[in-house]
């Protein structure tokens, strides 16, 4: 390979013979070509290759300087290039002693780091209890060893103690002679930190830099050292720590040749431990051997950047703080000069985020499709990456643009495709550890006491009432259908407080897994088997099923319930629940994390669907392709967590990937994305280029941060010789100054740099290094009008289709490109744009009607009391979406409440359990914890409105009502009768029915709801209205002895709410009765009902019950429920 040609400052390094020298190398000076050129001449002077050493950062930097001498003076001639940390490894396992250690030492990664300390801390509190702790921390201290915050401050005080060659009993002496208690107590973490680590046979990386240079200190080893190497060269200086230097003085020290490349402008990892002293005190810590300080060069072309984009990032170093090198030397640094002309800057500002994001793929696709950029020559880069980069990569993929993220970038649990193989891992592994084989609760069937059914679903299917209705018991037309009294102790096998073996599956993790990939289920598939499996509970003699999201969760644990199920909506469930099973038994049976993970992929068609949607290409193959990166990476990690731990098991693993707040090294990177665009942290991007740079999100708050990190434990300010000052807020802004000017040195050609600039003061707003760039910046106020995208030519043309205002010609000119577009498929015949296609468009349709009539009107309309009040008070459609179509939500805690107060009231009026409060609160107790509530302190406000309750319902049932007494308790009844021109027959159940001393029929309906109906409604109450109809038609003969009653009216207990101080006050409950029917105006509201129900006319009416209704977005008279085409 021909050298390549150097210009003066170049040469001069290149020239550079003997003892120390400091190269400042800005950004595009040719730092690396320089590095390379130097080594490659010393070794052309006769200087042996074995005895160069080359020291870099990081794992690329390293091969890249390794391929690049490799490739100017042949593989045979090249020197060693290595990162600090793998020579210091190097360095130790030479000379480890092979007698104490079996096994070679490990390197802990960051992550695994993170997990050991907080391991660590958590045992604090138990080793305590024990009387066996070693470590006190202060007692303000103690309430935080658990989070992971006080984890984090822990370690940034490990790793200064080391960066500074401080042993446990050096730093303790340290916070005696400063007063400091919390930093006692962390030296003695230190010690049982190391402690733990040599028992594991592993090394943190402080602690790698630490013992070398401890040994690299010992008198045999330094003479090795020094008779090894002849001259050392670093890159990026600047990124040193203290400890790193002292290892420098060991190697290179006492004015040996040591050339060191940095730039102290771009120091950015003092997060890490870098110090950015290091690089500004280097002449005068290696000085010549004749005692002056070190020369120091510097490289003053910029062969990356144009003229333009030079003077724009030149103008950010104008505001760094001078530092302690020689001023010229300072301002040739910083005054480059360019190679070339051109480059240009842009600045803009966004109202919201989503605008911010939708102009930047905007701006990306533009220089992909009119200027032919490469997608691999552009890059994005943000300051905070967990926080930023999933919604940057989320807009960028859905605007079809393809994206490679840095895979340490992001912590593995972020991943969408590995979170549901985390979620069923999770369950598996805790089934497997708890030893539960017991099954999936109860088989079908299995007798409770009518307290417990209360705490299952609300209602019947064929009899439920829509949403909207009474909030008190929206069941209650489900609970006229169910047994009378005594129904469930005449079941075998009842007993006070039984109920079904628990599952070991919960109700929220099964819907979470029936709906991600592994199972593929949608809304409707759960819909229709959790129908299915309450028909099947009922079929067994189970009147009242628990809710579908248990019985879902019973059937995915025991799979072979659902072999007798419609394979077109149950088989995602079967094919999931045998997995799980599998994959509980491997664990169960000694197999690792990995191979259970293996079971629950490769099970599923989700691998096949991926590999499929990858060879396609487009939006979709992109995201399949990060999905099938993010689960290889989870399998590899997997099988390190093995190799590593030994077999502690899946839930340590789990323990370690949810714990992990700093996303995972390894020791191979994933491979670059061939022609994608880069998305990645600020951090991340240094030693990188390309030709289009955006860099974004650069917010006043975000970037600068200066917030003060680790300002608990205050790790800064140990020192090695003192107490040091903590970081000033200018020196925060310093660093943060120098971040920005890294990632806007990125940019080769064009740098584009966005933030938001939110209209109200309080919003966000565009941060102070906006304006440092001498570039006015722009604000745009909305999206991109013309987007370059597929789907937003689609729309356009769509749009210009039918746009009055547009020529004939060009609507049938769109209309021909829309027909071409929709033409388009891949191999297989799949459409490329179904959007073009007519048939994908709402609105070019006629509504269509069903060929099956919703009822037989040769058969009589069924109706309940809570239907009618629906049907012709409420709204029609609500009506049938929640009882027809049964798309209604799933029960509530607010449902179940209702419920066990009713059946507790039933069981007292039938006698089967006494009335007494203590009793029932015991039979409450028993079931209450089935009722899922918010939060915990819901649950105990609520219990005790059930006490209030259930102590008022005793009150009113023992006290003489004007002679009534009890006759009939959760009676059922049916009855047919003419309405109008219709045959209506009405079913139900009657809370309660009563008789007076005249023989009159009185049904009362109980009521746990908040609200109660004005006096004027319960006078036409629908529901009440239809009791007394029903007894007037023969519905309560059978409990009179056969005779038919007159009916002597109806009423509403409102057991939630206290009565008038007139009628008895507080303790007793609010009482609303409705005197015996006059006129016929309810036979009217059942016809008009049932011919609703028949001419199918579901129309929408709106009132205060759309508030609570589930169907907003459904409703035509709602705005989130109209129609997009009219």
């Amino acid at each position: 390979m021909n050298p390549p040609r150097l210009d003066a400052a170049q040469r001069s390094v290149v020239d550079h013979g003997t003892g120390p020298l400091l190269v400042l190398a800005g950004p595009g000076t040719g730092k690396t070509t320089t590095l390379v050129e130097s080594v490659a001449a010393r070794i052309a002077r006769g200087g042996d290759p074995e005895r160069v050493l080359v020291l870099t950062f990081s794992r690329r930097a390293a091969v890249e300087l390794r391929d690049r001498m490799a490739l100017r003076m042949g593989a045979a001639r090249a020197p060693r290039a290595t990162t600090f940390h793998s020579f210091c490894y190097a360095l130790i396992r030479a000379h480890q002693d092979s007698d104490l250690f079996v096994e070679p030492l490990r390197l802990l990664s960051g992550p695994e780091q993170d997990v050991t300390v907080r391991e660590l801390l958590a045992g604090q509190a138990d080793l305590e209890r024990l009387g066996l702790a070693h470590v006190r921390w202060p007692d303000e201290l103690r309430a935080c060893l658990t989070t992971r915050g006080f984890a984090d401050e822990v370690r940034a005080v490990l790793a200064r103690s080391r960066e500074l060659g401080l042993d446990p009993e050096a730093l303790n002496a340290f916070a005696r002679r400063i007063g400091r208690p919390d930093w006692r107590a962390a030296s003695a973490f230190l010690a049982e930190y190391l402690d733990v680590l040599d028992l594991q046979g592993v090394l943190d990386y402080a602690e790698l830099v630490h013992r070398a240079v401890l040994l690299a200190r010992r008198p045999e080893t330094a003479r090795q050292l020094t008779a090894r190497y002849d001259a050392v060269y670093v890159d990026e200086y600047q990124d040193t720590d203290p400890a790193q230097v002292r290892l420098l003085h060991a190697l290179a020290g006492g004015g040996r040749t040591l050339v060191a490349f940095g730039d102290p402008d771009q120091s950015i990892y003092a997060f890490r431990g870098a110090d950015v002293n290091g690089i500004l005190e280097f002449p005068y810590a290696f000085r010549r051997a004749d005692g002056r300080p070190a020369p120091v060069g510097v490289l003053r072309t910029s062969r990356r950047s144009g003229a333009a984009l030079l003077a724009a990032t030149r103008l950010v170093t104008q505001r760094m703080p001078l530092p302690r090198l020689p001023a010229e030397k300072v301002r040739a640094h910083r005054e480059l000069t360019a190679a070339r002309e051109g480059g240009r800057v842009e600045v803009y500002t966004y109202p919201t985020p989503g605008t911010e994001l939708d102009n930047i793929a905007d701006i990306l696709r533009r220089a992909h499709l009119e200027d032919g950029l490469p997608w691999r020559d552009m890059a994005v880069l943000v300051r905070a990456g967990s926080r930023t980069l999933p919604a940057v990569r989320r807009a960028l993929t859905s605007a079809g643009v393809p994206v490679d993220v840095d895979g340490d970038d992001l912590p593995l649990r972020h991943e969408p495709a590995v979170a549901p193989l985390l979620t069923a891992l999770r369950a598996v592994a805790t089934a497997a550890a708890e030893g539960r084989g017991r099954g999936a609760g109860t088989v079908p069937g299995a007798a409770r006491t009518a307290a417990d059914e209360a705490t299952g679903e609300a209602a019947a299917d064929e009899d439920r009432p829509g949403p909207g209705a009474e909030e008190d018991r929206p069941g209650a037309a489900a609970a006229e259908e169910r047994p009378g009294p005594g129904a469930a102790e005449d079941r075998p096998g009842a007993g006070p407080g039984e109920g079904p073996e628990p599952c070991w599956l919960d109700t929220e993790t099964a819907r979470t897994l029936l709906t991600s990939p592994l199972a593929g289920m949608d809304a409707a598939d759960l819909r229709r088997l959790g129908r299915a499996l309450r028909e099947e509970e009922r079929a067994a003699g189970n009147p009242l099923p628990p809710p579908s999201d248990e019985l879902l969760a019973r059937a995915l644990a025991e799979p072979e319930r659902l072999t007798v199920h419609d394979p077109a909506y149950a088989r995602g469930a079967q094919r999931l629940g045998a997995l799980l099973r599998k994959a509980r038994e491997r664990l169960a049976g000694g197999g690792t994390a990995e191979e259970a993970l293996w079971d629950l992929w490769d099970g599923t068609p989700w691998p096949q669907r991926l590999e499929r949607a990858a060879r396609r290409g487009g939006a979709a193959g992109r995201n399949a392709d990060r999905d099938l990166d993010a689960v290889c990476a989870l399998f590899a990690t997997a099988a390190r967590a093995e190799e590593r731990t030994g077999g502690r098991g899946a839930l340590n693993f789990l323990e370690e990937i949810e714990a992990e707040d700093i996303a995972a090294d390894t020791l191979t990177r994933r491979a670059v994305r061939p022609d994608a665009v880069r998305l990645m942290t600020a951090h991340r991007s240094k030693g990188l280029e390309w030709s289009l740079v955006v860099v974004a999100g650069v917010q006043e708050g975000l970037w600068p941060d200066l917030r003060r990190r680790g300002s608990l434990l205050e790790a800064d300010r140990i020192g090695r010789d003192g107490l040091a000052e903590p970081l000033t807020p200018g020196a925060l802004l310093a660093e943060e100054r120098r971040l920005f000017y890294v990632a806007a040195t990125r940019a080769r050609e064009r740098l584009v740099v966005t933030a938001v600039k939110a209209p109200a003061d309080d919003g966000d707003q565009p941060s102070r290094f906006l304006t440092e760039l001498g570039v006015e910046p722009r604000d745009v106020t909305g999206r991109p009008r013309r987007p370059l995208s597929v789907a937003a030519l689609v729309a356009e043309l769509r749009a210009t289709t039918v746009d009055p205002r547009a020529s004939d010609a060009l609507r049938r000119a769109a209309a021909h490109r829309l027909a071409r577009l929709a033409a388009l498929a891949d191999d297989d015949g799949r459409p490329l744009v179904p959007a073009a296609h007519p048939y994908r468009w709402w609105g070019m349709f006629e509504p269509t009607e069903s060929r099956v009539p919703l009822r037989n009107r040769d058969q009589p309309v069924v109706l309940s009391g809570s239907a009618l009040e629906q049907l012709a008070h409420t709204c029609a459609l609500q009506w049938f979406l929640g009882r027809e179509v049964k798309a209604d939500a799933p029960a509530t805690a607010a449902q179940g409440f209702g419920n066990v107060v009713h059946a507790l009231a039933d069981e007292v009026a039938s006698g089967h359990t006494p009335a007494d409060l203590d009793v029932l609160m015991e039979r409450l107790d028993s079931v209450w914890n089935a009722l899922a509530f918010d939060a915990p302190w819901k649950s105990a406000q609520e219990k005790e409105n059930a006490r209030v309750a259930l102590e008022r319902f005793l009150k009113w049932h023992v006290m003489d009502r004007a002679g009534r007494t009890p006759v009939a308790g959760e009676h059922d009844f049916d009855v047919t009768l003419e309405a109008g021109d219709y045959q209506v027959r009405i079913r139900g159940q009657m809370d309660r029915v009563e008789t007076d001393g005249d023989g009159r029929a009185y049904v009362v309906d109980f009521k746990t709801g908040k609200q109660a109906p004005s006096s004027a409604e319960v006078a036409r109450h629908p529901q009440l209205a239809v009791y007394q109809l029903a007894v007037r038609e023969g519905a309560v003969d059978e409990v009179f002895g056969g005779t038919r009653p007159e009916p002597g009216g109806a009423e509403l207990v409102q057991l939630r709410q206290g009565a008038a101080v007139r009628d008895g006050g507080e303790t007793l409950p609010k009482v609303q009765a409705q005197q015996p029917l006059e006129g016929e105006w309810v036979g009217d509201l059942l016809a008009t009902a049932a011919g609703k129900v028949l001419d199918e006319r579901f129309t929408p009416t709106t009132g205060q019950h759309c508030a609570h209704c589930a169907f907003r977005a459904s409703c035509s008279a709602r705005p989130e429920g109209r129609h997009v085409v009219e």
